[in-house]
């Protein structure tokens, strides 16, 4: 059975691709560099160089396939909305093309809103192509990533988001992700279209997860909410362009206020990993 991974180093895709080894499989790997595999990977698996924009590359990469993991790779444009629904149009198109049965799609609770969620909206659009592939297909709408808190030193202490900090939302470990992952792509015993929302083993509000890394860190940090205008600037100062900078914030613009995941939290959404643990590992010094 031939499957599909892109973005095979990533936080998921890695995981991905270590448990399907580890399930006897022979995982064909579509990906830019490489290089960036380790060798004992590489020896293990299939490998299909191209780029995820090239439709080409990808009917290339899935030709024979039985099963596809697409995940929107990260793109430096200044749409990152149109080029991810237009990477999701060619990823369809060669779905339907070769014939793949199931593809497992990295989506995110957003994209049940489709439309006023920022770059989260590019997820939408590769939803709808995807649905209209023939395939049957699972959209993991996946929560915020515990990973995204790397992204903030906290040297003053200060977790400064464009959320309300006691709004409480689903945050998960990108590796359960990869554990749902694989065990969808393993699985013959499912078809037709499938929501599946990764949550977490808890909602956690800003303010909550500012409680946690207070614990874990050993020194106190709070989390405060800050204006739309005051987190433009502080992107732009990242050298992040205008495009760029509201596909980000809108995310929060349109999932703050009133916004209602289609799948509640219940046993096939909750994963296991808590804040706390992940943080021990991955935030401690030493």
């Amino acid at each position: 059975m031939k499957i599909v991974v892109t973005t095979p180093t990533g936080n998921v895709g890695s995981r991905v691709v270590r448990l399907l080894l580890q399930a006897g499989t022979r995982p064909t790997l579509f990906l830019r560099d490489p290089a960036k595999l380790d060798a004992e990977t590489r020896a293990r698996c299939e490998i299909v160089e191209g780029d995820q924009r090239d439709g080409d590359a990808v009917a290339r990469a899935t030709e024979g396939a039985a099963a596809l993991y697409w995940v929107a790779p990260p793109t430096g444009d200044d749409d990152p909305v149109s080029t991810w629904a237009e990477m999701g149009s060619q990823a369809a198109r060669a779905v339907a093309e070769n014939g793949v049965a199931r593809v497992v799609f990295q989506s995110s609770v957003g994209a049940g809103k489709r439309v006023g969620a920022g770059e989260i909206d590019g997820l939408a659009a590769t939803e709808e192509a995807f649905d209209r592939s023939g395939a049957s297909i699972t959209h993991l709408r996946c929560g915020m990533f515990f990973t995204n808190l790397l992204l903030d030193p906290l040297t003053d202490g200060v977790l400064r988001v464009t959320w309300p900090v006691d709004l409480a939302l689903p945050w998960v470990d990108p590796r359960d992700i990869g554990d749902i992952a694989a065990a969808r792509l393993l699985s013959t015993g499912w078809s037709g279209r499938v929501v599946q929302a990764v949550h977490g083993p808890a909602h956690l509000s800003y303010a909550g997860i500012a409680e946690v890394l207070s614990e874990v860190l050993g020194r106190p940090i709070r989390a405060e909410q800050i204006p739309d205008d005051d987190m433009r600037a502080a992107l732009r100062s990242l050298g992040m362009s205008d495009g760029q900078i509201e596909a980000l914030l809108g995310m929060s613009i349109g999932l703050r206020e009133g916004f209602v995941a289609e799948n509640p939290r219940s046993a096939l959404t909750t994963t296991p990993t808590t804040l706390a643990a992940w943080a021990y590992e991955h935030l401690r010094a030493g």
